[in-house]
Protein backbone atom coordinates (compact mmCIF):
# COMPACT_ATOMS: atom_id res chain seq x y z
CA UNK A 1 0.00 0.00 0.00
CA UNK A 2 1.22 3.23 -1.34
CA UNK A 3 1.47 6.03 1.86
CA UNK A 4 -0.89 8.75 0.84
CA UNK A 5 1.56 11.28 -0.45
CA UNK A 6 2.76 9.24 -3.02
CA UNK A 7 -0.87 8.22 -4.02
CA UNK A 8 -1.85 11.91 -3.99
CA UNK A 9 1.08 12.44 -6.54
CA UNK A 10 0.15 9.99 -8.41
CA UNK A 11 -3.37 11.09 -8.91
CA UNK A 12 -2.30 14.88 -9.29
CA UNK A 13 0.02 13.86 -11.74
CA UNK A 14 -2.50 11.82 -14.27
CA UNK A 15 -4.88 14.87 -13.81
CA UNK A 16 -2.13 16.74 -15.07
CA UNK A 17 -1.47 14.34 -17.91
CA UNK A 18 -5.37 14.46 -18.69
CA UNK A 19 -5.38 18.55 -18.77
CA UNK A 20 -1.84 18.10 -20.95
CA UNK A 21 -3.44 16.07 -23.99
CA UNK A 22 -6.99 17.61 -23.68
CA UNK A 23 -5.03 21.24 -24.32
CA UNK A 24 -2.64 19.63 -27.08
CA UNK A 25 -5.99 18.13 -28.56
CA UNK A 26 -7.64 21.31 -28.44
CA UNK A 27 -4.66 23.12 -30.17
CA UNK A 28 -4.46 20.19 -32.76
CA UNK A 29 -8.12 20.45 -33.73
CA UNK A 30 -7.77 24.05 -33.77
CA UNK A 31 -4.86 23.69 -36.21
CA UNK A 32 -6.97 21.37 -38.30
CA UNK A 33 -9.28 23.95 -38.51
CA UNK A 34 -7.20 26.61 -39.90
CA UNK A 35 -6.02 24.77 -42.30
CA UNK A 36 -9.01 23.11 -43.51
CA UNK A 37 -11.77 25.30 -42.33
CA UNK A 38 -15.46 24.11 -42.95
CA UNK A 39 -17.67 25.70 -45.20
CA UNK A 40 -19.87 27.30 -43.24
CA UNK A 41 -16.69 29.10 -41.51
CA UNK A 42 -15.60 29.89 -45.09
CA UNK A 43 -18.78 31.39 -45.67
CA UNK A 44 -19.61 33.34 -42.25
CA UNK A 45 -16.34 35.00 -42.25
CA UNK A 46 -15.82 35.95 -45.96
CA UNK A 47 -17.53 37.30 -48.79
CA UNK A 48 -16.54 35.75 -52.14
CA UNK A 49 -15.34 37.28 -55.49
CA UNK A 50 -18.27 36.27 -57.76
CA UNK A 51 -17.91 35.24 -61.41
CA UNK A 52 -20.76 34.49 -63.50
CA UNK A 53 -20.29 33.03 -67.47
CA UNK A 54 -23.64 32.94 -69.57
CA UNK A 55 -23.47 31.64 -72.80
CA UNK A 56 -25.53 32.86 -75.69
CA UNK A 57 -28.11 30.35 -77.52
CA UNK A 58 -25.70 27.19 -75.78
CA UNK A 59 -27.77 23.96 -76.20
CA UNK A 60 -27.85 21.98 -72.86
CA UNK A 61 -26.95 18.79 -75.38
CA UNK A 62 -23.19 20.71 -76.23
CA UNK A 63 -21.57 20.15 -73.29
CA UNK A 64 -19.59 16.98 -72.42
CA UNK A 65 -20.64 17.06 -69.18
CA UNK A 66 -24.00 17.13 -70.12
CA UNK A 67 -24.08 14.15 -71.99
CA UNK A 68 -22.17 15.09 -75.28
CA UNK A 69 -18.95 13.05 -76.33
CA UNK A 70 -18.35 14.50 -79.65
CA UNK A 71 -17.46 17.92 -78.75
CA UNK A 72 -14.97 19.00 -77.13
CA UNK A 73 -15.23 21.26 -73.63
CA UNK A 74 -12.62 20.13 -70.94
CA UNK A 75 -12.85 23.59 -69.05
CA UNK A 76 -16.49 23.67 -68.70
CA UNK A 77 -16.52 19.79 -67.95
CA UNK A 78 -13.17 20.43 -65.37
CA UNK A 79 -15.76 23.20 -63.57
CA UNK A 80 -18.47 20.81 -63.12
CA UNK A 81 -16.22 18.33 -62.06
CA UNK A 82 -14.65 19.95 -58.90
CA UNK A 83 -18.02 21.63 -58.01
CA UNK A 84 -22.15 21.20 -58.31
CA UNK A 85 -24.22 20.40 -61.86
CA UNK A 86 -27.48 21.27 -61.96
CA UNK A 87 -29.58 18.56 -64.02
CA UNK A 88 -32.61 20.79 -63.70
CA UNK A 89 -31.49 24.19 -64.36
CA UNK A 90 -34.46 26.00 -66.26
CA UNK A 91 -34.46 29.59 -68.00
CA UNK A 92 -37.28 32.35 -66.83
CA UNK A 93 -37.78 32.48 -71.11
CA UNK A 94 -36.58 31.07 -74.17
CA UNK A 95 -34.93 34.30 -75.83
CA UNK A 96 -32.45 36.38 -74.70
CA UNK A 97 -33.50 39.31 -73.87
CA UNK A 98 -36.42 38.80 -71.46
CA UNK A 99 -34.30 35.21 -70.01
CA UNK A 100 -31.44 38.39 -69.22
CA UNK A 101 -33.81 40.38 -67.47
CA UNK A 102 -35.08 37.44 -65.42
CA UNK A 103 -31.95 36.59 -64.56
CA UNK A 104 -30.70 39.81 -63.39
CA UNK A 105 -33.58 41.10 -61.22
CA UNK A 106 -34.49 37.29 -60.19
CA UNK A 107 -38.41 37.73 -61.45
CA UNK A 108 -40.15 36.72 -64.14
CA UNK A 109 -39.60 38.93 -67.33
CA UNK A 110 -43.99 39.56 -67.66
CA UNK A 111 -43.06 41.73 -63.88
CA UNK A 112 -40.73 43.74 -65.31
CA UNK A 113 -42.16 44.41 -68.96
CA UNK A 114 -39.65 42.96 -70.74
CA UNK A 115 -42.03 41.07 -73.10
CA UNK A 116 -43.77 41.69 -75.74
CA UNK A 117 -48.08 41.46 -76.68
CA UNK A 118 -47.24 41.56 -80.34
CA UNK A 119 -44.24 38.86 -80.97
CA UNK A 120 -41.56 41.48 -81.11
CA UNK A 121 -39.71 38.98 -78.57
CA UNK A 122 -36.25 40.91 -78.26
CA UNK A 123 -34.61 44.38 -78.43
CA UNK A 124 -34.76 44.55 -82.63
CA UNK A 125 -32.89 47.63 -82.34
CA UNK A 126 -29.77 49.77 -80.78
CA UNK A 127 -31.82 52.71 -81.32
CA UNK A 128 -35.48 51.57 -79.68
CA UNK A 129 -36.23 53.05 -76.34
CA UNK A 130 -37.32 49.92 -74.85
CA UNK A 131 -34.93 48.31 -72.12
CA UNK A 132 -34.86 46.69 -68.51
CA UNK A 133 -37.28 49.58 -66.52
CA UNK A 134 -34.90 52.20 -64.47
CA UNK A 135 -37.08 51.00 -60.86
CA UNK A 136 -35.61 47.30 -61.42
CA UNK A 137 -33.16 46.07 -58.75
CA UNK A 138 -30.59 43.51 -60.39
CA UNK A 139 -28.24 42.05 -58.19
CA UNK A 140 -25.08 44.21 -59.63
CA UNK A 141 -26.85 47.11 -57.75
CA UNK A 142 -27.13 45.84 -54.48
CA UNK A 143 -24.13 44.37 -54.53
CA UNK A 144 -22.35 47.60 -55.44
CA UNK A 145 -24.18 49.08 -52.60
CA UNK A 146 -22.26 46.54 -50.41
CA UNK A 147 -18.73 47.19 -51.59
CA UNK A 148 -18.45 44.82 -54.21
CA UNK A 149 -16.60 45.91 -57.66
CA UNK A 150 -18.79 45.33 -60.14
CA UNK A 151 -18.11 44.55 -64.03
CA UNK A 152 -19.96 43.20 -67.30
CA UNK A 153 -18.19 42.23 -69.94
CA UNK A 154 -19.81 40.92 -73.49
CA UNK A 155 -23.97 40.92 -74.40
CA UNK A 156 -26.06 43.19 -72.87
CA UNK A 157 -28.97 43.28 -74.97
CA UNK A 158 -31.53 45.24 -72.55
CA UNK A 159 -31.79 48.51 -73.76
CA UNK A 160 -29.39 51.76 -74.09
CA UNK A 161 -31.45 54.86 -74.10
CA UNK A 162 -34.49 56.33 -73.90
CA UNK A 163 -35.04 59.91 -74.99
CA UNK A 164 -31.70 60.64 -76.69
CA UNK A 165 -28.48 59.21 -78.18
CA UNK A 166 -26.81 59.87 -74.53
CA UNK A 167 -29.37 59.48 -72.03
CA UNK A 168 -27.82 55.77 -71.54
CA UNK A 169 -30.93 54.99 -69.11
CA UNK A 170 -30.87 51.63 -69.71
CA UNK A 171 -27.16 51.08 -69.91
CA UNK A 172 -25.53 48.61 -67.07
CA UNK A 173 -24.04 51.30 -65.60
CA UNK A 174 -27.35 52.69 -64.59
CA UNK A 175 -28.15 49.07 -63.47
CA UNK A 176 -25.28 48.19 -60.84
CA UNK A 177 -22.04 47.43 -62.92
CA UNK A 178 -19.07 50.43 -62.55
CA UNK A 179 -17.83 49.15 -65.59
CA UNK A 180 -18.91 47.96 -69.06
CA UNK A 181 -16.99 46.72 -71.92
CA UNK A 182 -18.74 44.72 -75.18
CA UNK A 183 -21.98 44.72 -77.40
CA UNK A 184 -25.16 46.93 -75.94
CA UNK A 185 -26.98 45.29 -78.26
CA UNK A 186 -26.51 41.47 -79.48
CA UNK A 187 -23.97 39.59 -82.29
CA UNK A 188 -26.40 39.11 -85.00
CA UNK A 189 -26.41 37.19 -88.22
CA UNK A 190 -27.21 40.17 -89.92
CA UNK A 191 -23.56 41.75 -88.35
CA UNK A 192 -21.60 39.41 -90.92
CA UNK A 193 -24.50 39.43 -93.48
CA UNK A 194 -25.36 36.07 -93.10
CA UNK A 195 -28.06 35.10 -95.18
CA UNK A 196 -29.62 33.60 -91.89
CA UNK A 197 -30.57 36.97 -90.82
CA UNK A 198 -32.61 38.71 -88.37
CA UNK A 199 -33.72 41.82 -90.09
CA UNK A 200 -31.60 42.37 -92.91
CA UNK A 201 -33.47 40.13 -95.71
CA UNK A 202 -37.27 41.22 -94.32
CA UNK A 203 -36.51 44.63 -94.21
CA UNK A 204 -35.08 44.36 -98.44
CA UNK A 205 -37.76 42.48 -99.10
CA UNK A 206 -40.31 45.59 -97.53
CA UNK A 207 -38.35 47.98 -99.45
CA UNK A 208 -38.60 46.12 -102.56
CA UNK A 209 -42.29 45.53 -102.48
CA UNK A 210 -42.52 49.19 -101.95
CA UNK A 211 -40.51 50.36 -104.24
CA UNK A 212 -41.94 48.21 -106.91
CA UNK A 213 -45.19 49.72 -105.54
CA UNK A 214 -44.33 53.61 -106.06
CA UNK A 215 -42.46 53.14 -109.42
CA UNK A 216 -45.10 51.26 -110.63
CA UNK A 217 -47.18 54.56 -109.57
CA UNK A 218 -45.06 56.83 -111.11
CA UNK A 219 -45.48 54.37 -114.22
CA UNK A 220 -48.70 54.68 -114.66
CA UNK A 221 -48.79 58.21 -114.15
CA UNK A 222 -46.56 59.22 -116.19
CA UNK A 223 -47.79 57.46 -119.23
CA UNK A 224 -51.74 58.80 -118.05
CA UNK A 225 -50.29 62.01 -117.93
CA UNK A 226 -48.31 61.56 -121.82
CA UNK A 227 -51.54 60.17 -123.31
CA UNK A 228 -53.47 62.83 -121.37
CA UNK A 229 -55.99 59.73 -119.92
CA UNK A 230 -54.90 60.65 -116.53
CA UNK A 231 -55.69 64.60 -115.76
CA UNK A 232 -52.44 65.14 -113.57
CA UNK A 233 -49.77 67.04 -113.10
CA UNK A 234 -45.63 66.64 -113.57
CA UNK A 235 -45.38 66.62 -109.28
CA UNK A 236 -46.62 63.78 -108.34
CA UNK A 237 -44.92 61.76 -110.81
CA UNK A 238 -41.72 63.23 -109.89
CA UNK A 239 -42.38 62.66 -106.20
CA UNK A 240 -43.27 59.21 -106.65
CA UNK A 241 -40.27 58.04 -108.87
CA UNK A 242 -38.00 59.63 -106.36
CA UNK A 243 -39.56 57.83 -103.52
CA UNK A 244 -39.23 54.65 -105.77
CA UNK A 245 -35.73 55.59 -106.05
CA UNK A 246 -34.77 56.31 -102.26
CA UNK A 247 -36.77 53.12 -101.25
CA UNK A 248 -34.44 51.12 -103.85
CA UNK A 249 -31.28 52.46 -102.68
CA UNK A 250 -32.61 51.89 -99.02
CA UNK A 251 -33.02 48.15 -99.69
CA UNK A 252 -29.18 48.33 -100.87
CA UNK A 253 -28.25 50.14 -98.03
CA UNK A 254 -30.22 48.91 -94.86
CA UNK A 255 -27.66 46.19 -94.62
CA UNK A 256 -24.54 48.75 -93.77
CA UNK A 257 -27.50 50.34 -91.99
CA UNK A 258 -27.61 47.57 -89.47
CA UNK A 259 -24.22 46.54 -89.28
CA UNK A 260 -23.27 50.45 -88.26
CA UNK A 261 -26.40 50.94 -85.87
CA UNK A 262 -26.24 47.85 -84.01
CA UNK A 263 -22.75 45.94 -84.94
CA UNK A 264 -20.11 48.45 -82.21
CA UNK A 265 -18.73 47.86 -78.87
CA UNK A 266 -18.33 50.13 -76.03
CA UNK A 267 -16.39 51.11 -73.11
CA UNK A 268 -18.17 52.49 -70.04
CA UNK A 269 -20.54 55.31 -72.30
CA UNK A 270 -18.05 55.33 -75.05
CA UNK A 271 -17.64 53.76 -78.09
CA UNK A 272 -14.78 52.16 -79.38
CA UNK A 273 -15.72 50.57 -82.48
CA UNK A 274 -18.56 51.07 -85.20
CA UNK A 275 -18.56 48.82 -86.46
CA UNK A 276 -16.77 45.97 -84.62
CA UNK A 277 -13.36 44.51 -86.23
CA UNK A 278 -14.95 40.77 -85.57
CA UNK A 279 -11.23 39.27 -86.14
CA UNK A 280 -10.06 40.92 -82.84
CA UNK A 281 -13.50 40.93 -80.99
CA UNK A 282 -12.70 37.81 -78.76
CA UNK A 283 -8.94 38.38 -77.62
CA UNK A 284 -10.30 41.93 -76.71
CA UNK A 285 -13.07 40.17 -74.69
CA UNK A 286 -10.53 37.79 -72.59
CA UNK A 287 -7.98 40.66 -72.49
CA UNK A 288 -10.65 42.93 -70.91
CA UNK A 289 -11.68 39.96 -68.67
CA UNK A 290 -8.21 39.83 -67.28
CA UNK A 291 -7.27 43.05 -66.62
CA UNK A 292 -10.66 43.93 -64.69
CA UNK A 293 -9.50 40.20 -62.36
CA UNK A 294 -5.93 41.74 -62.35
CA UNK A 295 -7.32 45.44 -61.27
CA UNK A 296 -9.81 44.01 -58.71
CA UNK A 297 -7.89 40.67 -57.06
CA UNK A 298 -8.19 42.18 -53.70
CA UNK A 299 -11.67 42.17 -53.78
CA UNK A 300 -14.64 41.67 -53.61
CA UNK A 301 -15.82 41.50 -56.85
CA UNK A 302 -18.79 40.72 -59.10
CA UNK A 303 -17.82 39.86 -62.97
CA UNK A 304 -20.43 39.13 -65.59
CA UNK A 305 -18.81 37.49 -67.81
CA UNK A 306 -21.61 37.47 -70.96
CA UNK A 307 -20.09 35.51 -74.38
CA UNK A 308 -20.78 36.39 -77.33
CA UNK A 309 -20.37 32.83 -78.23
CA UNK A 310 -22.38 30.84 -79.77
CA UNK A 311 -24.63 33.05 -81.36
CA UNK A 312 -24.55 33.33 -84.89
CA UNK A 313 -22.92 34.16 -86.88
CA UNK A 314 -20.64 32.29 -84.90
CA UNK A 315 -17.21 34.21 -85.00
CA UNK A 316 -14.45 32.31 -84.86
CA UNK A 317 -10.47 32.50 -84.59
CA UNK A 318 -9.06 30.76 -87.40
CA UNK A 319 -6.76 28.45 -85.56
CA UNK A 320 -10.08 27.14 -84.31
CA UNK A 321 -11.91 26.63 -87.60
CA UNK A 322 -11.90 23.48 -89.00
CA UNK A 323 -11.50 21.60 -85.95
CA UNK A 324 -14.17 20.09 -84.32
CA UNK A 325 -16.73 17.09 -85.64
CA UNK A 326 -19.57 19.64 -85.62
CA UNK A 327 -18.61 22.82 -88.25
CA UNK A 328 -18.51 26.14 -87.55
CA UNK A 329 -21.23 25.87 -84.44
CA UNK A 330 -19.18 22.50 -82.94
CA UNK A 331 -15.98 25.04 -83.86
CA UNK A 332 -17.08 27.79 -82.25
CA UNK A 333 -18.43 26.53 -78.90
CA UNK A 334 -15.05 24.91 -78.71
CA UNK A 335 -13.76 27.95 -78.84
CA UNK A 336 -15.83 29.29 -76.04
CA UNK A 337 -14.67 26.38 -74.36
CA UNK A 338 -11.06 27.50 -74.72
CA UNK A 339 -11.96 30.75 -73.38
CA UNK A 340 -13.39 29.74 -69.95
CA UNK A 341 -10.19 28.18 -69.81
CA UNK A 342 -7.92 31.44 -70.46
CA UNK A 343 -10.43 33.08 -67.59
CA UNK A 344 -9.81 29.67 -64.91
CA UNK A 345 -5.64 30.30 -65.57
CA UNK A 346 -6.43 33.99 -64.67
CA UNK A 347 -7.96 33.37 -61.37
CA UNK A 348 -5.10 31.10 -60.89
CA UNK A 349 -2.09 33.11 -61.66
CA UNK A 350 -3.49 35.71 -59.87
CA UNK A 351 -4.42 33.57 -56.69
CA UNK A 352 -8.19 34.03 -56.91
CA UNK A 353 -9.26 30.63 -57.69
CA UNK A 354 -10.43 30.12 -53.94
CA UNK A 355 -12.10 32.81 -52.95
CA UNK A 356 -14.10 33.03 -56.13
CA UNK A 357 -17.32 31.55 -56.94
CA UNK A 358 -17.78 30.42 -60.20
CA UNK A 359 -20.91 29.54 -62.36
CA UNK A 360 -21.81 28.91 -65.83
CA UNK A 361 -24.84 29.02 -67.71
CA UNK A 362 -26.49 29.67 -71.10
CA UNK A 363 -29.37 31.93 -71.65
CA UNK A 364 -31.69 29.34 -72.87
CA UNK A 365 -31.58 26.69 -75.50
CA UNK A 366 -30.26 25.65 -78.51
CA UNK A 367 -31.34 27.34 -81.90
CA UNK A 368 -33.27 23.98 -83.81
CA UNK A 369 -33.98 26.79 -86.67
CA UNK A 370 -30.11 28.02 -87.93
CA UNK A 371 -30.05 25.84 -90.50
CA UNK A 372 -28.92 26.11 -94.26
CA UNK A 373 -28.99 23.24 -96.29
CA UNK A 374 -27.59 20.40 -94.51
CA UNK A 375 -25.71 22.19 -91.89
CA UNK A 376 -26.23 23.13 -88.99
CA UNK A 377 -25.97 26.34 -87.31
CA UNK A 378 -27.90 26.35 -83.61
CA UNK A 379 -27.03 24.69 -80.83
CA UNK A 380 -28.10 20.36 -79.68
CA UNK A 381 -30.69 20.23 -76.75
CA UNK A 382 -29.50 16.33 -75.93
CA UNK A 383 -32.58 14.60 -74.99
CA UNK A 384 -35.37 17.62 -74.45
CA UNK A 385 -38.05 18.03 -77.10
CA UNK A 386 -37.80 21.57 -78.43
CA UNK A 387 -35.08 24.50 -78.83
CA UNK A 388 -34.89 28.63 -78.49
CA UNK A 389 -37.81 30.51 -78.74
CA UNK A 390 -40.00 27.90 -77.37
CA UNK A 391 -41.65 28.90 -74.24
CA UNK A 392 -43.11 25.62 -72.64
CA UNK A 393 -40.45 22.88 -74.14
CA UNK A 394 -37.51 21.45 -72.06
CA UNK A 395 -35.79 22.47 -75.08
CA UNK A 396 -35.63 25.97 -74.97
CA UNK A 397 -35.12 26.21 -71.23
CA UNK A 398 -33.41 24.14 -69.98
CA UNK A 399 -29.75 25.20 -69.68
CA UNK A 400 -26.38 24.01 -68.11
CA UNK A 401 -26.13 24.93 -64.74
CA UNK A 402 -22.41 24.34 -62.69
CA UNK A 403 -20.74 25.80 -59.70
CA UNK A 404 -17.92 26.16 -58.55
CA UNK A 405 -16.02 27.17 -55.08
CA UNK A 406 -13.48 25.17 -53.89
CA UNK A 407 -13.37 24.24 -50.53
CA UNK A 408 -16.67 25.51 -49.69
CA UNK A 409 -19.50 23.77 -52.43
CA UNK A 410 -18.43 19.72 -52.76
CA UNK A 411 -17.23 18.73 -55.83
CA UNK A 412 -18.35 16.28 -58.52
CA UNK A 413 -21.89 16.81 -56.85
CA UNK A 414 -24.68 16.77 -59.25
CA UNK A 415 -28.48 18.08 -58.43
CA UNK A 416 -31.70 17.00 -59.96
CA UNK A 417 -33.89 19.62 -58.22
CA UNK A 418 -35.50 22.36 -60.10
CA UNK A 419 -34.01 25.36 -60.15
CA UNK A 420 -33.86 28.39 -62.20
CA UNK A 421 -31.48 31.07 -63.93
CA UNK A 422 -33.64 34.11 -61.50
CA UNK A 423 -31.79 31.61 -58.31
CA UNK A 424 -28.71 33.53 -58.94
CA UNK A 425 -30.35 37.03 -57.99
CA UNK A 426 -30.81 36.04 -54.10
CA UNK A 427 -27.74 33.31 -53.78
CA UNK A 428 -25.16 35.80 -54.42
CA UNK A 429 -27.03 38.84 -52.88
CA UNK A 430 -27.05 36.47 -49.58
CA UNK A 431 -23.46 35.86 -50.03
CA UNK A 432 -22.80 39.21 -50.52
CA UNK A 433 -24.55 40.14 -46.75
CA UNK A 434 -27.28 41.92 -48.78
CA UNK A 435 -30.86 41.43 -48.64
CA UNK A 436 -33.21 40.27 -51.12
CA UNK A 437 -35.90 43.08 -51.89
CA UNK A 438 -38.87 43.24 -49.40
CA UNK A 439 -40.95 45.60 -51.88
CA UNK A 440 -41.47 43.55 -54.76
CA UNK A 441 -42.06 39.52 -55.35
CA UNK A 442 -38.32 37.97 -55.85
CA UNK A 443 -39.60 34.54 -57.77
CA UNK A 444 -36.03 33.57 -57.64
CA UNK A 445 -34.62 30.75 -54.52
CA UNK A 446 -31.73 31.07 -52.22
CA UNK A 447 -29.06 28.00 -54.14
CA UNK A 448 -27.17 27.76 -51.06
CA UNK A 449 -28.62 25.00 -48.82
CA UNK A 450 -29.16 23.11 -51.92
CA UNK A 451 -25.55 23.69 -53.15
CA UNK A 452 -24.04 22.53 -49.71
CA UNK A 453 -26.13 19.55 -49.01
CA UNK A 454 -28.03 21.19 -46.13
CA UNK A 455 -31.29 21.38 -47.94
CA UNK A 456 -33.02 18.00 -50.10
CA UNK A 457 -35.53 20.07 -51.76
CA UNK A 458 -35.32 22.75 -54.23
CA UNK A 459 -37.90 25.87 -52.41
CA UNK A 460 -39.50 25.71 -55.94
CA UNK A 461 -42.58 24.07 -55.91
CA UNK A 462 -44.26 25.12 -58.97
CA UNK A 463 -42.06 27.05 -62.05
CA UNK A 464 -44.23 29.22 -64.83
CA UNK A 465 -43.03 29.18 -68.12
CA UNK A 466 -43.97 32.06 -70.43
CA UNK A 467 -43.83 32.74 -74.00
CA UNK A 468 -43.74 36.70 -74.43
CA UNK A 469 -46.72 37.49 -72.20
CA UNK A 470 -48.07 34.12 -72.77
CA UNK A 471 -48.37 31.31 -69.90
CA UNK A 472 -47.72 28.14 -72.34
CA UNK A 473 -46.33 25.75 -69.52
CA UNK A 474 -46.03 25.16 -65.86
CA UNK A 475 -44.13 22.08 -63.48
CA UNK A 476 -44.63 21.13 -60.02
CA UNK A 477 -42.44 19.61 -58.03
CA UNK A 478 -44.74 16.79 -55.92
CA UNK A 479 -41.74 16.44 -53.18
CA UNK A 480 -43.56 13.82 -51.09
CA UNK A 481 -43.82 11.55 -54.21
CA UNK A 482 -40.60 12.59 -55.87
CA UNK A 483 -42.52 13.25 -59.06
CA UNK A 484 -41.89 16.18 -61.82
CA UNK A 485 -45.17 17.11 -63.31
CA UNK A 486 -45.53 19.75 -66.33
CA UNK A 487 -48.64 21.14 -67.76
CA UNK A 488 -48.60 22.38 -71.65
CA UNK A 489 -51.63 25.00 -71.95
CA UNK A 490 -50.35 26.07 -75.04
CA UNK A 491 -47.71 24.37 -77.66
CA UNK A 492 -46.64 25.84 -81.15
CA UNK A 493 -47.38 23.97 -84.26
CA UNK A 494 -43.97 22.30 -85.63
CA UNK A 495 -43.78 23.05 -89.11
CA UNK A 496 -43.13 20.94 -91.84
CA UNK A 497 -45.92 18.29 -89.72
CA UNK A 498 -44.09 16.07 -88.34
CA UNK A 499 -40.97 18.30 -87.65
CA UNK A 500 -39.37 18.89 -84.26
CA UNK A 501 -39.18 22.98 -84.47
CA UNK A 502 -40.93 25.62 -86.59
CA UNK A 503 -38.12 25.57 -90.12
CA UNK A 504 -39.13 28.06 -92.20
CA UNK A 505 -39.11 30.98 -89.22
CA UNK A 506 -36.47 32.55 -87.03
CA UNK A 507 -38.06 31.14 -83.90
CA UNK A 508 -41.63 29.55 -83.05
CA UNK A 509 -44.54 31.76 -82.31
CA UNK A 510 -46.25 32.64 -78.45
CA UNK A 511 -49.51 33.16 -80.07
CA UNK A 512 -52.15 33.06 -83.23
CA UNK A 513 -52.72 31.04 -85.85
CA UNK A 514 -49.50 28.40 -85.52
CA UNK A 515 -50.45 27.40 -81.72
CA UNK A 516 -52.53 24.57 -80.01
CA UNK A 517 -54.24 25.73 -77.08
CA UNK A 518 -55.16 22.04 -75.15
CA UNK A 519 -57.89 21.66 -73.49
CA UNK A 520 -57.46 19.62 -71.19
CA UNK A 521 -53.90 20.33 -71.13
CA UNK A 522 -51.11 18.00 -72.29
CA UNK A 523 -49.69 16.34 -68.89
CA UNK A 524 -46.41 14.72 -68.77
CA UNK A 525 -44.06 13.07 -65.78
CA UNK A 526 -40.67 14.42 -66.63
CA UNK A 527 -39.23 12.31 -63.65
CA UNK A 528 -39.74 9.48 -66.09
CA UNK A 529 -39.99 10.81 -69.44
CA UNK A 530 -38.12 14.11 -69.63
CA UNK A 531 -38.17 13.94 -73.14
CA UNK A 532 -42.25 14.49 -73.35
CA UNK A 533 -42.67 12.19 -75.75
CA UNK A 534 -45.84 10.64 -73.46
CA UNK A 535 -48.97 12.63 -72.82
CA UNK A 536 -50.91 11.53 -70.06
CA UNK A 537 -54.42 10.93 -69.93
CA UNK A 538 -57.13 10.42 -67.74
CA UNK A 539 -56.97 6.85 -68.83
CA UNK A 540 -53.15 6.29 -68.20
CA UNK A 541 -52.48 8.30 -65.02
CA UNK A 542 -54.92 7.79 -62.13
CA UNK A 543 -54.38 11.37 -60.19
CA UNK A 544 -54.69 13.20 -63.88
CA UNK A 545 -57.59 15.44 -62.37
CA UNK A 546 -55.86 15.76 -59.03
CA UNK A 547 -52.71 16.96 -60.53
CA UNK A 548 -54.26 19.49 -63.27
CA UNK A 549 -56.41 20.84 -60.70
CA UNK A 550 -53.22 21.58 -58.35
CA UNK A 551 -51.37 23.20 -60.59
CA UNK A 552 -54.05 25.53 -62.24
CA UNK A 553 -54.61 26.67 -58.84
CA UNK A 554 -50.86 27.44 -58.40
CA UNK A 555 -51.15 29.42 -61.57
CA UNK A 556 -54.13 31.29 -60.79
CA UNK A 557 -52.25 32.21 -57.49
CA UNK A 558 -49.42 33.30 -59.22
CA UNK A 559 -51.21 35.53 -61.52
CA UNK A 560 -52.81 37.46 -58.82
CA UNK A 561 -49.14 38.56 -57.92
CA UNK A 562 -49.22 39.91 -61.08
CA UNK A 563 -49.34 43.81 -61.84
CA UNK A 564 -49.59 46.05 -64.98
CA UNK A 565 -46.53 47.56 -66.54
CA UNK A 566 -45.64 49.05 -69.38
CA UNK A 567 -44.51 46.50 -72.39
CA UNK A 568 -40.82 47.24 -72.94
CA UNK A 569 -40.96 45.12 -75.76
CA UNK A 570 -44.05 46.20 -77.90
CA UNK A 571 -43.72 48.35 -81.15
CA UNK A 572 -43.52 51.70 -79.80
CA UNK A 573 -40.43 51.03 -77.72
CA UNK A 574 -39.00 48.75 -80.45
CA UNK A 575 -38.82 50.40 -83.28
CA UNK A 576 -35.55 51.84 -84.34
CA UNK A 577 -35.56 56.05 -83.76
CA UNK A 578 -32.79 58.00 -85.74
CA UNK A 579 -32.25 60.33 -82.56
CA UNK A 580 -31.98 57.32 -80.05
CA UNK A 581 -29.35 56.13 -82.43
CA UNK A 582 -25.66 56.08 -80.75
CA UNK A 583 -22.91 57.00 -83.03
CA UNK A 584 -18.96 57.97 -82.86
CA UNK A 585 -19.36 60.74 -85.19
CA UNK A 586 -22.08 62.76 -86.44
CA UNK A 587 -25.10 60.98 -87.46
CA UNK A 588 -25.24 58.89 -90.26
CA UNK A 589 -21.35 59.10 -90.12
CA UNK A 590 -21.04 56.71 -87.09
CA UNK A 591 -17.57 54.75 -88.02
CA UNK A 592 -14.70 54.99 -85.54
CA UNK A 593 -11.83 52.91 -83.86
CA UNK A 594 -10.91 54.39 -80.53
CA UNK A 595 -8.56 51.39 -78.80
CA UNK A 596 -6.05 49.90 -80.44
CA UNK A 597 -5.93 45.89 -80.69
CA UNK A 598 -5.12 43.15 -78.46
CA UNK A 599 -1.09 43.45 -77.67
Amino acid sequence: MLPQAASEGIVFNSLQIRLCFRSWLAGMLAVLLALAPSASSNISTSRPNILLLMADDLGIGDIGCYGNNTMRTPNIDRLAEDGVRLTQHISAASLCTPSRAAFLTGRYPVRSGMVSSIGYRVLQWTGASGGLPTNETTFAKILKEKGYATGLIGKWHLGLNCESASDHCHHPLHHGFDHFYGMPFSLMGDCAHWELSEKRVNLEQKLNFLFQVLALVALTLAAGKLTHLIPVSWTPVIWSALSAVLLLAGSYFVGALIVHADCLLMRNHMITEQPMRFQTTTPLILQEVASFLKRNKHGPFLLFVSFLHVHIPLITMENFLGKSLHGLYGDNVEEMDWMVGQILDTLDMEGLTNSTLIYFTSDHGGSLENQLGNSQYGGWNGIYKGGKGMGGWEGGIRVPGIFRWPGVLPAGQVIGEPTSLMDVFPTVVQLAGGEVPQDRVIDGQDLLPLLLGTAQHSDHEFLMHYCEGVLHAARWHQRDKGTMWKVHFVTPVFQPEGAGACYGRKVCPCFGEKVLHHDPPLLFDLSRDPSETHVLTPASEPVFYQVMERVQQAVREHQRTLSPVPLQLDRLGNIWRPWLQPCCGPFPLCWCLREDGPQ
